[in-house]
């Protein structure tokens, strides 16, 4: 893998600001030709650094006015594996990300909803009867800011 320098570092923060620009374009702001950019990306590509492009959704536009954050501790891990968890957990179409965390819980999960109601009976009819699961800890969020990450 090819070390970084100051332009690819640029490269990566144009992309993470707006993804769908065109190789033209991000050279134009850096003054580099089209080719020369493009070369860039690609062995951004090719080195598992740029690992992909995606689009991020406005949830509440599409009707989910509410995320919480669920910290879950698993009761009994001998009799359901992690793997099993993770597999029922992500099946459910409202858990957006599931993460397996060290500390007080083993798992910390993103889930939206259109409202409170709404996020119960998700909590009640398809987490809390999943086997295995134990005490849960609800996070509604407020508000969030983006950033992207340091480059």
């Amino acid at each position: 893998m090819t070390p970084l320098d100051e332009i690819d570092r640029q490269i990566l923060r144009i992309l993470s600001e707006d993804a769908t620009q065109s190789a033209g374009a991000i050279g134009r702001k850096l003054d580099m030709s089209q080719p020369a950019t493009w070369r860039r990306i690609k062995r951004l590509q090719d080195d598992g650094i740029l690992t992909g492009r995606r689009v991020d959704l406005d949830q509440e536009a599409l009707g989910f006015g509410v995320t919480v954050f669920l910290g879950v501790k698993l009761a009994t891990k001998g009799r359901v594996s992690l793997e099993d968890f993770e597999r029922a957990v992500s099946a459910i179409p409202e858990v957006q990300s599931v993460q397996h965390v060290l500390g007080l819980y083993d798992y910390r999960l993103r889930v939206v909803a259109r409202d409170i109601a709404d996020f119960e009976r998700v909590l009640r009819r398809r987490i809390m009867t999943m086997p295995g699961v134990g005490n849960v800890e609800a996070n509604v969020l407020l508000s969030e800011e983006r950033r992207p990450g340091p480059i």
